[in-house]
């Protein structure tokens, strides 16, 4: 008797077991690939392969859009890219290329941050630089069983469920100035927005109000004013207002290089509008958990005084 009852144990045990697609289910690479495949076919999605590298280990699936060049990527390289991410289920969304979703360092080290099933696809698939491509990560080379972010995967872009595998779309950068200003330009477009000029530096400037006063601004010029920046998504990260204050005051040293350049000229009573491309914002480093790498930045400017 008590032999049948461990031995039942031990069935059920296994049962309970063999239902849980874990890291270690040799299922789980076939219940990634189902999943992929009827969401390719749901979707209508067309042109996708599938990753042969190796011998069709990964079970990636991805669509070249547009081909670069030049000498493959190594592990060893510093790279830029921008992304947009969606879980299968599209519970997770997250499509801010403008800001959020931006890499830059070592294509060895984007699996410390990101899937290592996305770091793979970029060395075997994507290959060079100046390609955009989609790529599908299946889950046990995404976030496997546990899933990532806070909170429950029924509250949409704050977690990503387990077993979930994940559509990206990637866009490795070739020439960040290049990028940055196809980014600007299509900003302008997009918005209607005129009477922007552009520097030799590649900063775009604005004087929507000529100033009266009649001292210069330079590096040195002490200014008080009003300001407020933003990504190109017009979500603004920092302001007068979001200090908590009606004026701002600072040497225009200390400012980030675009935003010197817009201003050094301008004089008391000027209104500018400057549009910054990365290498004169925050550069490859980004700021703080706020600003990410190679990010560009609109400002707007209100000068009140100037001090010299």
């Amino acid at each position: 008797m008590k032999q049948t009852i461990f031995t039942l144990l031990v069935l059920i045990s296994i049962g309970l077991i063999s239902c849980r697609k874990d890291r270690n289910d040799p299922d789980i690479k076939q219940y990634d690939d189902t999943q992929i495949k009827n969401y390719i076919a749901a979707n209508s999605i067309t042109g996708m392969l599938r990753d042969t590298t190796d011998g069709d280990t990964t079970g990636i699936y991805y669509k070249i859009l547009s081909q670069g060049r030049g000498t493959p990527m190594d592990y060893s390289d510093q790279i830029s890219f921008v992304f947009t991410v969606r879980t299968l289920d599209g519970k997770f969304v997250s499509v801010d290329s403008l800001n959020a979703n931006h890499f830059y360092g070592y294509l060895g080290h984007v699996s410390n941050s990101l899937p290592k099933g996305l770091q793979t696809a970029i060395h075997n698939l994507i290959k060079y630089k100046g390609t955009a491509a989609r790529v599908i990560i299946p889950s046990h080379l995404a976030y496997g069983v546990n899933g990532y972010g806070s909170g429950s995967s029924s509250n949409a872009n704050t977690h990503i469920g387990g077993n979930q595998s994940l559509d990206y779309y990637i866009n490795v950068v070739s020439n960040q100035e290049l990028y940055d200003d196809a980014v600007i330009k299509n900003y302008i477009k997009t918005k209607g927005l005129t009477g922007f000029t552009k520097t030799a530096d590649g900063v775009y400037i604005k004087v929507a109000t000529p100033g009266t006063g009649s001292d210069l601004i330079g590096l040195d010029s002490y200014i008080t004013c009003t300001y407020s920046g933003k990504y190109l998504n017009d979500t603004v990260f920092d302001s007068t207002s979001l200090q908590g204050t009606t004026s701002s005051s600072f040497t225009v040293s200390g400012l980030v290089k675009g935003a010197q350049e817009g201003l050094t000229g301008q004089t008391a009573g000027s209104a500018v509008s400057i549009i910054i491309p990365s290498r004169f914002g925050y550069g490859n480093t980004g700021s703080g958990s706020s600003i990410a790498a190679n990010v560009v930045l609109y400002f707007d400017f209100t000068v009140a005084t100037v001090t010299n």
